[in-house]
């Protein structure tokens, strides 16, 4: 594979300090990993006809999963990397310097596929279907990772997408070493059901499990995609932390509580085993929104930025701090969705 590399940027802090306090992840930034994609959003004004028109609107607009969450570390104060990889044409041009100007620091490979692509089609109720070529999202490789951009994180973040198409698995795996290398957290997001259910559930699984993650994020369906019949406390057996996204209910926190003789609290595995667990809902205050779009992702940037900030040793603060870093995942989520959603320039 061909490619050429952009000249990284050190990241500036977004215009206010954001939601939570951020001196750590300032000084150590989040990570992540995955797709920058073009965003085609269709939002309709009525429904569809088959066959015939339907008046809306249609913006170009910077998304992908990865590019969302780093896009919003950096918004609300905190130092954020983007690692992955864009086609040589002018949408990945444009894609790179949007998330420049919010302040992202970015490592992108350029590749002879186009720069991915998703055709997001927006209901009337604000309900999304998408259309996705990922073309470029999936070829960054483990060769194309540099040991110095993870020296000095705290975190690194991984969409699912990250983990389920080659090569940019076999990247994700050795990003996961890198990070774990420099006494960085890792966190995964499933993202989305049908490419977990593509793969099938057993094989979805066993990669998440693969990469041992500190924190999981998913929503009501993709958590199901995965757990099949078993009850969502299952989960724990993937990560000692677990945030289910359930929209303007607010989320569900499932946290482990007991430690193994090497003092992390794991999922079922190891010495200590899951012993009892937290199960806390967290409401949300209704905000009134046309378009969902990376409000999940968004979430995950708060909720990181406040669980780095936090003390997260198991203890009487435990569900405490929990409960803080999931108010500042709402509040992520509502500023977003609350906010103007400018047209990508090229």
């Amino acid at each position: 594979m061909t490619h050429e590399r952009a000249t990284p940027r050190t990241a500036t802090p977004g215009a206010t300090a954001g939601i939570v306090g951020t001196r750590q992840t300032r000084r150590r930034p989040i990570l992540v990993l995955g797709d920058v994609v073009l965003d085609v959003v269709a939002r309709l004004r009525e429904p569809l006809q088959r066959g015939s028109d339907a008046s809306g609107t249609v913006a170009f607009r910077g998304g992908g999963s990865a590019a969302n969450t780093a896009r919003m570390v950096a918004r609300l104060g905190g130092e954020a990397v983007f690692i992955g990889s864009v086609g040589r044409d002018q949408w990945g041009r444009a894609l790179e310097g949007e998330l420049r100007r919010d302040g992202v620091t970015v490592h992108s490979v350029h590749v002879g596929a186009p720069t991915a692509r998703i055709a997001v089609l927006v209901e009337t109720g604000g309900e999304r279907s998408f259309v996705t070529e990922r073309g470029a999202a999936d070829h960054l490789s483990a060769a194309d990772l540099r040991t110095t951009w993870f020296r000095e994180a705290a975190a690194l973040h991984l969409p699912a997408y990250s983990l389920l198409n080659e090569p940019l698995a076999g990247a994700a795996i050795r990003a996961v070493r890198l990070a774990r290398d420099a006494g960085a957290i890792v966190s995964v997001d499933l993202a989305s059901v049908r490419p977990i259910l593509a793969i099938g559930r057993t094989a979805a699984w066993r990669r998440i499990a693969g990469v041992r993650p500190d924190v999981l994020f998913a929503n009501g369906a993709e958590a199901a995609a995965l757990c099949g019949s078993r009850p969502l406390p299952h989960l724990l057996e993937l990560a000692p932390v677990v945030l289910v996204k359930e929209g303007p209910a607010g989320c569900r926190i499932l946290a482990a509580t007991s430690v193994d003789r090497s003092g992390r609290t794991p999922g079922s595995a190891g010495p200590g085993g899951v012993r009892a667990s937290l199960d806390l809902a967290v409401a949300a205050r209704p905000v009134t929104a046309t378009d969902t779009t990376g409000a999940g992702d968004a979430f995950d940037a708060g909720f990181l930025l406040a669980w780095l900030a936090a003390d997260r040793r198991p203890g009487p603060g435990h569900a405490a701090a929990l409960r803080r870093a999931a108010v500042a995942g709402h509040r992520a989520a509502a500023r977003l969705l609350s906010g103007s959603r400018p047209e990508l320039r090229l």
